[in-house]
This record gives structure tokens, C-alpha cells and sequence, in this order.
């Protein structure tokens, strides 16, 4: 199977509840259709059945980027070997465009932990990323893209900016971005820094992919407001300026419209992902406008 590159245009993450109107709709031609999909690979570590049956469906006929939440390459003991060796195997078999991880670490001590725990922006924290990444990288003979987290608390040792740990991180990797622009959006709130000023940093040469997703919001008697990535809502407003502004500079990326609580219906997520389609085309022609 050769590999179907991820055009710079707009995707949606695959879940089994979509498969029969997205391949239904690509059969018809209909309107209602996807230019790539992502999935989470360890839902496909099984060796047959009706996964399989589908995934294979699907990479015949779309790109398929695979979107990791488990070899925690933040963790002192080194990437999860099982979890590695799933992906090398799946990657194996169904030789996926992109593949990405996150910036975070899940397991300690033999446990494992269901959350992307944060890591501390240090120079031994990014010395420990460095030597995990090239661990997988090598593994895997590609290039990762790295998704920058959802925060919450901030730690007190930061010796790094996150942009600024990103940037190093991928200079000494050669791995690529994965950013994902409502986890700017949460971080800034939850943490009091410009989200705006996030993204201008951002050198956009590195970023590989894009996502777009919704998040809940709780607000307190004190004024106070805490933003939690849940993946369960339609991209937010702010989203949507964020990206705006972004790809405005950058040009067109392959953009995820992910989704992966409160599924809506299919042609919801479709109407979600054309919008971005439609902000990639009219920013790309005022990029390309002769001045």
C-alpha cells in the first residue's frame, strides 16, 4: 500500500460511527465527503476484524494520518516499548501519512496513568523528550510531529517558554509540530498569557498539521474562568479567529477537525471541516494576491 499524502486542506478524526456515510458518500460522489481522516491508533492494535475491515477501506480510498495518545515520551523510563511496538506494526501495515504524539507522559513506575500529564519546560525535561523522540523516530523511520498539550497548572521551574521548548525540542529532533490551536486557546485562559502572541511566535515552517477542536468551559463566583479540553463541542468562535489569523500568515495546512466525545452527526463534522476549507482558500488568495 503506498502511502496517500494529507493534501492542505481539511480532515476530520475517524470514528466507527462515521465509516459507512463516509465511504457511502464517496461512492455516490455526493458533497458529503472528506479530504483526509485521522485516527488514534491504538483503537486498531487488534490483529483482524471488523477494525481492520474498515481501516483498510478507508486507506484505500483517503489519506490516514495516525493521531498516538500512548507512548508517552515525556516519561523518565523511556517511550512505552508495547505501545511502540504496536504502532511500528500498524504503521507497517497501513503506512500512514503523518503520524504524532504529544507532548506529555502517561506512564511511571510500571503504571499507567488514562491523561496526558504535562511535563515541566526544563533543560533536563528537554534532554529526556530529545532522547525519547529519537527513540521512536528511529523505530519508526519518519519524522513525529509533536502535539503541543492542554494546560491547566504551570510549573513553578519552567525554565522555558512553551514555544521557545518547542522550538528546541524540534531543532534537536528534526521532528515536526502538531499544533493544535484549541489547546492555545485552553492554555492561554487557564494559564493568563496571549494565545495571539503564542501562535505569532510559532515558527510555521515546523508545523505539519493542524487541530481544531471544541472544549467546555466552567465559570466561577469569583470571576474566574477554567477551560478543560473535552474534544465533546463544535470549534469554538475563538477557534476559529485564532486559526484565521494564523493560516492568514502561515498559508493552507492539513487541518483536523477532531471530535472525539458527544459525536455529532456526519455531515456535521463535514460542515465543520469545509469551513476550514473555505478560511484556507481565501487566506491562500490573499497570500498569493500580487501586491
Amino acid at each position: 500500500m503506498t502511502p496517500l499524502s494529507p493534501p492542505a486542506k481539511a480532515g476530520i478524526g475517524l470514528k466507527p460511527e462515521h465509516y459507512p456515510p463516509m465511504l457511502k458518500s464517496r461512492e455516490a460522489g455526493s458533497g458529503v465527503r472528506t479530504n483526509w481522516v485521522e485516527v488514534h491508533p491504538q483503537n486498531y492494535f487488534c490483529a483482524g476484524g471488523p477494525p481492520h475491515y474498515w481501516l483498510t477501506a478507508v486507506a484505500e480510498a483517503l489519506p490516514v494520518s495516525f493521531h498516538s495518545t500512548a507512548l508517552s515520551l515525556g516519561s523518565a523510563e523511556g517511550p512505552d516499548a508495547v505501545e511502540l511496538d504496536h504502532v511500528a506494526a500498524l504503521a507497517a501495515r497501513y503506512h500512514p501519512a503523518l503520524i504524532s504524539d504529544h507532548l506529555s507522559w502517561s506512564n511511571a513506575a510500571g503504571e499507567k496513568f488514562p491523561d496526558l500529564l504535562p511535563v515541566p519546560y526544563t533543560g533536563a525535561a528537554l534532554d529526556l523528550l530529545a532522547r525519547n523522540i529519537d527513540i521512536v523516530q528511529t523505530r519508526l523511520k519518519r519524522a513525529l510531529l509533536i502535539e503541543n498539550p492542554s494546560r491547566y497548572l504551570a510549573y513553578a521551574q519552567d525554565a522555558f517558554d512553551e514555544v521557545d521548548f518547542l522550538h528546541c525540542l524540534a531543532a534537536r529532533t528534526g521532528c515536526g509540530l502538531l499544533l493544535d490551536i484549541n489547546n492555545v486557546d485552553v492554555s492561554a485562559t487557564n494559564l493568563g498569557f496571549d494565545a495571539e502572541d503564542y501562535l505569532a511566535a510559532i515558527n510555521a515552517d515546523l508545523v505539519g498539521e493542524i487541530h481544531l477542536a471544541g472544549h467546555a468551559t466552567e465559570f466561577y463566583a469569583d470571576g474566574s474562568v477554567l477551560k478543560i479540553d473535552d474534544h465533546g463541542s463544535p470549534v469554538s468562535e475563538r477557534c476559529w479567529a485564532l486559526y484565521t489569523d494564523f493560516i492568514a500568515r502561515s498559508g493552507p495546512k492539513p487541518t483536523l477537525i477532531e471530535r472525539d466525545t458527544n459525536l455529532p452527526a456526519f455531515d456535521a463534522l463535514i460542515a465543520e471541516a469545509r469551513r476550514a476549507d473555505q478560511i484556507m482558500e481565501q487566506c491562500d488568495a490573499r497570500i498569493l494576491q500580487p501586491a
